[in-house]
């Protein structure tokens, strides 16, 4: 994990969702965060953040999967940058990176790859957070 910490000051700009841990949910999850970066003009982001959110929200469908809870997502604007985090039940699992290979291993390259830090921090009852943080190139907007 890179960064040591999941310090990004948000104020009140932050938007959360649950989804369903259905495969669907991860393309929602992606118009969601378009929504909110157009919303708050950053677009120049847009790419990296869909990407790094896809992964995310895949890994805790796919590995995080428990029975009968839902996943959330939340999109947390700041000065330098957007947070992304998606929260899941699973308290026993948390990501590792893995070398690529035919059967995947790809998706935390790509979040350590695009993204500035990311991490995996507790959650209030039961489950992790794992999120990560992309910065506007210059560090601020607006």
């Amino acid at each position: 994990m890179s960064g040591a910490g999941t310090a990004i000051r948000c104020g009140e700009t932050r938007r959360v969702q649950r989804w369903t841990t259905h495969r669907r949910s991860v393309g929602l999850a992606r118009d969601e965060l378009r929504a909110a970066l157009a919303e708050w003009g950053l677009s120049a982001i847009e790419e990296p953040a869909v990407l790094v959110l896809s992964e995310l929200v895949t890994n805790a469908i796919t590995h995080a999967y428990v029975r009968g809870r839902d996943i959330e997502t939340s999109f947390c604007r700041g000065p330098e940058g957007v947070r992304i985090a998606v929260d899941d039940a699973d308290e026993r699992r948390h990501p590792q990176m893995r070398t690529p290979g035919e059967a995947g291993g790809r998706g935390l390259v790509l979040v350590e790859a695009l993204s500035d830090r990311w991490g995996v921090s507790a959650r209030r009852g039961v489950g992790k957070s794992v999120w990560a943080v992309i910065t506007v190139p210059g560090g601020r907007w607006r």
